[in-house]
């Protein structure tokens, strides 16, 4: 008699397989090496001070790494969750005044320092004014911030977000921390969780 076979089915190739891990397998012996190695506990001072220097080391790299990157998980916790990352992404995404303030502050400086009697009035005018903007843009965001997290996180309490919002805009943008993650003008999710 005559029996039907089926064909094989194709196995797709190793390297074609997406979503692999990047490196190879270790094996078993170096497996348990690893492990005993992670298992060893520091017998002297020394050797404890090393292991802590160098796990502090590995947490303030991927710190650092998430402050540029933006990565919820190792963010430090005042920056952590969806409503820190709306408040960071609503300040950075509108113009503000204090982007000039430097230049305006640099200028009323110089003109202060002139000599000249007008030209020390005119440094005066210049400051207090650039003053009385960035206290009118820090009341605007008030407002406006306080709308949106009313709207976006009706349950979440908005203790502390006007000021974590004002500190971020009275920096510098290139200077922020986290990284920003939208240009100005950019339309926000209306998701974030």
């Amino acid at each position: 008699m005559f029996r039907r076979t089926s064909p094989e089915p194709e196995t797709p190739p190793i390297d074609d397989k997406i979503g692999g891990k990047g490196r190879p397998t270790p094996s078993r012996k170096e497996a348990e090496a690893a492990a005993r190695a992670r298992a060893k506990v520091p017998r002297t001072r020394k050797e404890q001070v090393a292991a802590q220097r160098s796990a502090r080391g590995d947490t303030s790299r991927r710190m650092r790494e998430a402050m540029k990157t933006g990565d919820d998980r190792y963010l430090p916790s005042r920056d952590r969750g969806p409503v820190r990352r709306f408040i960071r992404d609503f300040v950075d995404s509108r113009f503000s005044f204090i982007e000039l303030m430097v230049p305006l502050l640099v200028v009323s400086m110089v003109l202060g320092y002139s000599g000249n009697r007008s030209m020390q009035n005119l440094s005066n005018t210049i400051l207090f004014t650039t003053l009385l903007v960035i206290v009118f843009d820090v009341v605007m965001l008030r407002l406006r911030l306080r709308r949106e997290l009313a709207r976006r996180f009706p349950d979440e309490s908005p203790k502390g977000a006007v000021l974590y919002a004002a500190m971020r805009s009275l920096q510098m943008k290139f200077l922020r921390l986290p990284k920003a993650q939208v240009r100005i003008g950019e339309k926000l999710p209306e998701s974030y969780r």
